[in-house]
């Protein structure tokens, strides 16, 4: 939760070939945060600790439920030292103002990642089209059934259709490990860390580090049927607890 912790952890997994970090800022109290200087705090320690890693970070509504605020902290997100901005931060496309906050962001000179959650969002986005400054879309599973969630997630897949920018697909709880290895197969962007899951891919026994997942993500790429793909891949991890 600190930025010492999260600056640890990004130099772990960076050092294991992730290529960017997903993290959730909180204050003193724990609680996640879009407060400027606690955004810039773990952004420069983690700059410090991993400086070739690119760095992002939420703009979510549960965070700060109000968009116009959300932009205005934004903006000063733009006056903070090049070292303590973000490199990038998502955007979930079924909150209020969505695209107001991508182009806050691109004015902010930080890249955008569209959180695409349902087939609905796909669609949405698709008839939208990418705003300018998309870095990548995030196809988040938020379905926890295993099963469910493959599905799920080639539903979400076929919904977003060919799109001008990298696609990231990661399920979460019980689905996380069955889609990394679907966006294993299809040589997808992934992700994991303990905003997904605390438990490895068998589920018998929670991680102690996001280090950990990662390790175990990198062994299931490395199974004989996708050895191929996963020289190619690339890997992010997601940080928040």
């Amino acid at each position: 939760m600190s930025p010492r912790h999260l600056a640890r952890d990004a130099r772990a997994v960076s050092a294991l070939g992730v290529h960017s970090v997903h993290v959730h800022p909180r204050d003193r109290d724990g609680r996640e945060s879009l407060d400027p200087p606690t955004v810039g705090a773990v952004t420069h320690a983690i700059r410090a600790a991993a400086p070739r890693t690119e760095i992002g970070v939420t703009t979510a509504r549960w965070v700060e439920p109000d968009p116009l605020t959300r932009i205005d902290i934004i903006g000063q997100w733009g006056r903070l030292p090049a070292h303590a901005r973000p490199d990038v931060a998502s955007v979930n496309v079924h909150e209020r103002g969505w695209q107001r906050v991508c182009a806050a962001l691109v004015a902010a000179g930080i890249g955008v990642e569209l959180g695409v959650w349902t087939c609905g969002d796909a669609v949405q986005l698709r008839q939208a089209g990418l705003p300018p400054g998309t870095i990548r879309v995030l196809a988040e599973v938020t379905v926890t059934d295993p099963e469910i969630a493959l599905i799920e997630a080639m539903r979400i897949l076929d919904a977003l259709g060919p799109l001008p920018a990298p696609i990231l697909l990661h399920g979460e709880d019980a689905g996380a490990w069955p889609v990394l290895a679907h966006a294993q197969r299809l040589n997808l962007d992934t992700r994991i860390g303990f905003e997904d899951t605390l438990e490895g891919p068998e589920r018998a026994r929670r991680a102690t580090s996001n280090e950990q997942l990662v390790r175990y993500a990198l062994d299931k790429a490395a199974t004989p049927q996708r050895a191929d793909r996963s020289v190619r891949s690339r890997r992010g991890a997601a940080h928040r607890h």
